[in-house]
């Protein structure tokens, strides 16, 4: 008896493979956008600030949020659904006190009189404002995500677990956190 066995390669779910291109698109839009934070600093009237302390805070936070992620997609491979929900719960809940604190970065800037927009702003820290302003629209996106992964977790049955929307999402959130993490680098190494 003989099997036949092909060479076929792994295809990429179309999920996925949408994901992937959406993460490329926004490396590019935001290395334009860290790129022109540069060239504009160079040409002169910068305005140097320091960064609001709780930004180290909203760091810890949204690294604690790519364990909590990881830890809900081993719960899931591995039928634990109570706790699944409750890790990806818990994971939205710190997205979301992630960009309460990044907001909370923004005010104290605004009180110690660093406008972030309008005629009294300065480019830097209309550039801060900006570039983190739209890291935490994707932060907001992915909690969206994580809600749906949640509602969706009430009409999982073990023998129906389908991995790749939470392979999906978890891998946009652990983008948004490796994106953070390279901003906040960014904005102490070059601001």
């Amino acid at each position: 008896m003989s099997t036949l066995t092909t060479n076929e390669p792994q295809r990429i779910h179309p999920h996925r493979f949408i994901m992937w291109i959406a993460i490329g698109s926004i490396v590019m839009m935001f290395a334009g956008m860290t790129s022109a934070y540069i060239v504009k600093k160079n040409q002169g009237n910068w305005l140097a600030f320091e960064l609001p302390v709780v930004f180290w805070y909203s760091t810890a936070v949204i690294l604690a949020s790519s364990v909590t992620i990881y830890l809900a997609n081993l719960s899931l491979k591995s039928g634990k659904i109570a706790l699944y929900k409750l890790l990806i719960t818990v994971t939205a809940i710190l997205g979301v006190v992630f960009v309460k604190m990044q907001w909370t970065g923004f005010q104290d800037l605004e009180m110690r009189g660093i406008a972030l927009i309008g005629t009294q702003s300065n480019s830097s820290s209309s550039f801060l404002f900006i570039i983190t302003g739209m890291h935490m629209l994707h932060v907001l996106g992915g909690v969206i995500a994580l809600i749906v992964l949640f509602f969706r977790s009430f009409w999982i049955k073990k023998d129906q677990i389908s991995l790749v929307p939470v392979q999906t999402v978890a891998t946009y959130w652990h983008f948004v956190d490796i994106l953070w993490i390279y901003l906040f680098i960014f904005f102490h190494l070059i601001a």
